[in-house]
């Protein structure tokens, strides 16, 4: 008898632990590209606030920057039937249609680096995107001392938020600095470190004045920034944007980087969690509201965008202390 109600209490538990493990809201975060130093981070981030939350995390890194390779793996968590997607989009319009199967399927849909994604429950944006493109114009400018020719990195032509940046710094820079001019168009490399230096090389050959690199994208000031050094310009081109303090250190150091803003990935990676715990906790996200990591955030119920204020600046004083915390 003894032995049946033990048998009865050990059956009982397993299954209340069962039960409780499948209660877990079951999360997948895609990101642009697995492995480089800025996801990475975040997926730390990830892996840290879900622990707190009590969140089933991970994160999926496509081994390249390509939009097919993201639909791939959006695919492969609805097949999971996970219970949120989070993405941080090559491509907005190619992402569409799985993001639409998505949400058919349920399933809930967040995005970061993607204002005004259709089919996303909310997107989330640790900076006003124009005014982060402005921000790194005005350095440029101050260090080409507003004059002279510059050229401009995005991540992909296709990242909604990385063109919302350069739109905003070019048409700051043709309205205040009218002596310095765009070379070619945007080019579409800043997420490959080897794309970049081929870029920056080609550009220096020829554009023999070229003063100025304004590159957004993880990679690009890091392969601008090592091109540059390789070719024994540094401190005469001047090389911005955002990238992994760990990873550009040395190259502030030597001056082949001038600066840049960042918002700390590793947040952004616990902000991905965060609001998906407000999601499935039914929390209403209201323009005003602090989000911890975000702080005050501006919300546009329209097109389901929460923007936060949180940059640091990647400037020879700062990155000592970004550096220290692990970025």
């Amino acid at each position: 008898m003894k032995k049946t109600v033990l048998a009865c209490l050990f059956a009982a538990a397993f299954l209340s632990i069962s039960a409780h493990a499948a209660d877990k809201i079951r999360m997948g975060v895609v990101v642009k590209v697995g492995g480089n130093p800025w996801f990475n981070a975040m997926e730390v981030g990830i892996k840290q606030e879900a622990a707190k939350e009590g969140i089933d995390a991970w994160q999926v890194g496509p081994t390249g920057a390509d939009p097919a390779l993201q639909v791939r793996a959006i695919e492969d968590l609805i097949a999971q039937k996970v219970d949120i997607i989070g993405v941080v989009p090559n491509d907005a319009k190619v992402l569409e249609p799985v993001l639409k199967r998505a949400r058919d399927a349920g399933i809930k849909v967040i995005t970061h680096e993607s204002p005004d994604q259709k089919y996303a429950n909310w997107d989330f944006e640790m900076v006003d995107a124009q005014q982060h493109g402005i921000n790194h114009m005005i350095a440029l400018a101050k260090c080409m001392k507003e004059t002279g020719s510059y050229a401009i990195y995005v991540g992909s032509l296709t990242v909604p938020v990385h063109k919302t940046w350069a739109d905003a710094a070019v048409k700051y820079q043709k309205e205040h600095y009218p002596n310095m001019h765009q070379v070619g168009d945007r080019f579409g490399v800043a997420e490959s470190l080897d794309d970049t230096i081929r870029t920056t090389n080609d550009l220096m050959s020829k554009y023999p004045d070229l003063k100025g690199i304004l590159a957004i994208g993880s990679q690009g000031p890091i392969g601008a920034g090592r091109a540059v050094l390789n070719r024994g310009k540094a401190g005469d081109i001047c090389v911005f944007g955002p990238f992994s303090p760990g990873q550009g250190s040395s190259l502030v150091k030597s001056g082949a980087i001038t600066g840049g803003y960042i918002w700390n990935p590793m947040v952004a990676g616990e902000i991905f969690v965060r609001i998906a715990g407000m999601i499935s906790k039914g929390e209403k996200i209201t323009d005003g509201m602090d989000i911890e990591g975000m702080g005050k955030v501006k919300v546009d119920e329209t097109t389901h965008t929460i923007v936060g204020n949180r940059t640091e600046s990647l400037d020879k004083e700062n990155l000592p202390k970004l550096v220290k915390m692990g970025l």
